[in-house]
């Protein structure tokens, strides 16, 4: 099997890379960091692992990635690549927040869309798409990024209804987790209110989920718990509890 993971140069997107190295699966990676790449192959093993350098935030990089993968016969799709930004909406960088969605829903809605053809031609592939728990709640001080992963759920859960009710066995599904200790953090400018969980905790979940074919993938029953009890809730009194964990966050240390 050969896997295409995005973002592939830290965080979980590498520890997803080393996991499915070692079930032996072949790897493309993926990313704006070159030299982080390759030392993620050299480490896996060069014979096993082919660098595709990309900046998806551009639309004919994304279709770019896709032809050169697809030369390898791609069986899975991680979208992984993505970032946040924290602040309120008024204020915060708006050629940023175009780049977070061209990253966090473009570039997942192209390549989903792309490999998806292929796989269902093939009657055979997983699609994982790395969204996040915010994408089930309203982000207040991190507005655009919630948003985007809210379209990143929503897409995953409505291709999965497509692929089941036609009897496909191409899978689908989203990754959700809450806060990771990764690179993340500094991109966004914020300091987590809560504890995360680890990089290589989080992708072995997401792995796992995957395997299993589970459509929303929430790690730790503390999220699980979260996640669930806030559709339980009335909308402005969910979107105030969130402000409250957000405005802790401030801005990075």
């Amino acid at each position: 099997m050969t896997a295409l993971i995005t973002g592939a140069s830290s965080g979980i997107g590498r520890d997803i890379a080393r996991l499915l190295a070692e079930k032996g699966v072949r790897l493309i990676i993926s990313g704006r960091n070159t030299e982080k790449l390759e030392e993620l192959r050299q480490e896996i093993g060069e014979r096993r692992v082919k660098v595709i350098a990309a900046d998806i935030s551009d639309r004919e990089e994304c279709r770019r990635l896709y032809r050169e993968a697809s030369k390898y016969d791609v069986d899975i799709l991680v979208n992984n690549a993505g970032f946040g930004l924290y602040g309120r909406f008024a204020n915060t960088d708006l050629e940023t927040e175009l780049e977070m969605i061209d990253v966090n829903i473009g570039a997942v809605h192209i390549l989903t869309k792309l490999f998806l053809a292929d796989f269902v031609r093939k009657d055979k592939g997983y699609i994982l798409n790395v969204a996040s728990s915010a994408g089930f709640m309203p982000g207040v001080l991190m507005s655009t990024y919630y948003s985007s992963k809210n379209y990143v759920v929503r897409l995953t859960e409505a291709i999965r209804e497509e692929l089941r009710s036609s009897g496909s066995n191409v899978y689908i599904g989203a990754f959700c987790p809450g806060p990771v200790d990764t690179n993340f953090n500094d991109t966004a400018g914020v300091k987590f209110a809560l504890d995360g969980i680890s990089s290589e905790y989080a992708a072995k979940c997401a792995v796992e989920g995957m395997l299993k074919r589970k459509t929303l993938i929430i790690p730790t029953l503390a999220m699980k718990a979260a996640v669930y009890g806030s559709k339980l809730m009335p909308d402005m009194a969910l979107a105030r509890i969130v402000r409250h964990f957000q405005s802790k966050k401030g801005e990075k240390n």
